[in-house]
């Protein structure tokens, strides 16, 4: 019997087969562990990170809880759209979609990200 957490990887390998970022359409990562959730802007093309944001980002001060998910997802997507993206492909990291993760993904599609 393989751990949840192996099965996660394996769920994320199967999700990544299929997407990719580019400059115009760059990929949002997400990342969440029993402390904290993190997201980042990934140009898969060139390699770089466009933006990102974290509950370890002690200047958005949010929490690792639902509300929290949201609060990032709005900052990311403020952040993007600095940065001048408005379309990503969402990368949910193997993770279902529910509860922080759909929360996350709602957050920035409330402040301009479409996906």
């Amino acid at each position: 019997m393989k751990t949840s957490s192996a099965q996660r990887r394996k769920r994320h390998t199967r999700i990544r087969k299929k997407i990719s970022g580019t400059a115009e359409r760059p990929r949002l990562a997400v990342f969440r562990s029993n402390k904290h959730i993190s997201v980042q802007l990934i140009d898969d093309l060139n390699g770089k990170t466009l933006a990102s944001a974290s509950t370890k980002d002690a200047t958005i001060g949010a929490a690792n809880t639902v509300e929290g998910a949201a609060k990032i997802g709005a900052t990311v997507a403020e952040r993007a759209v600095a940065a001048g993206v408005s379309s990503v492909v969402f990368d949910r990291g193997g993770f279902k979609f529910h509860g922080k993760v759909k929360a996350l993904a709602d957050g920035a599609r409330e402040k301009g990200l479409q996906f």
